[in-house]
């Protein structure tokens, strides 16, 4: 009898589905995954903008949570747009309840037009609650400088900021380097034991970069889910999201920023 490599996705709705759970299921099923889904956030979305975000009311969230952990459960969890202070503390209890491996938080806290997602008090709910139950924060360079309220502006700042995520209570830290300067890319990863990891890839010139933090923690929750170690999910899960925009490079999809493929 065959078995599904399960991941379930905590996230908001994309209309767009360039990012968010759609980008999320795209990706488990890219990567031969069976993915389930607990809708945080609907948004009205596009290429372009976001026009208006509703955040589910906290039972819907953990009914949703609760039907597929209760049934299906799975073998890691993706965690992406949150909701309110009290969702997330709703999130972080059903996850320890369950005792769910693998959990992937995408500390989306900035949207990409520039507009703030959480509120202080659900930034506050965020450090307190989810960020010491996860096995993986997976935080961009605004993000970090958001959580740790300093300036990241050069390599040199990694090795520190690394350290001072890691001091929030997740043992593992994947720091994105997309937002530096240069040619080439750098992921950062510093694990429990301390040891460090450097994913580099060369800067692609495209628009169509929508969704990029969402595929790569989902991709690494996917690989997690299928057994790989932690680096090399991060290496597998960065090195798909390279070629995802290698392949959308060249498409035309709406007026702005277009999804990777």
């Amino acid at each position: 009898m065959k078995k599904y490599t399960r991941v379930l996705t905590i996230a908001g709705s994309d209309s767009g589905s360039g990012a968010g759970i759609q980008a999320d299921l795209k990706t488990f099923t890219a990567l031969d995954c069976y993915g389930t889904t607990a809708i945080t956030a609907i948004t009205s979305q596009n290429t372009v903008m976001i026009n208006d975000v509703f955040i589910l009311p906290t039972e819907v969230i953990q009914t949703q949570i609760t039907s597929v952990l209760d049934d299906i459960g799975t073998n890691a969890v993706k965690i992406g747009m949150l909701p309110d202070a009290d969702g997330i503390l709703a999130i972080s209890q059903l996850l320890q309840l369950y005792n769910t491996p693998n959990i992937v938080l995408d500390t989306i806290m900035i949207a990409s037009s520039g507009r703030n997602l959480l509120s202080e008090a659900a930034c506050n709910a965020l450090k307190q609650n989810l960020i010491p139950i996860a096995t993986l924060i997976t935080p961009n360079i605004p993000e970090a400088e958001l959580l740790l309220d300093v300036k990241i502006a050069t390599k040199n700042d990694i090795a520190h900021a690394l350290k001072a995520l890691q001091q929030l209570g997740c043992d593992n830290v994947l720091l994105k380097g997309g937002h530096l300067k240069g040619d080439i890319c750098t992921d950062f990863l510093l694990t429990a034991a301390g040891s460090m990891y450097q994913f580099s890839h060369p800067r692609i010139t495209s628009r169509n970069t929508h969704g990029t933090g969402c595929t790569l923690s989902s991709a690494i929750a996917a690989y997690l889910a299928k057994g790989e170690t932690l680096p090399e999910a991060c290496k597998k899960a960065g090195d798909y999201v390279h070629q995802a925009i290698i392949n959308g490079a060249n498409y035309v999809l709406g007026k702005g920023n277009g999804p990777l493929k």
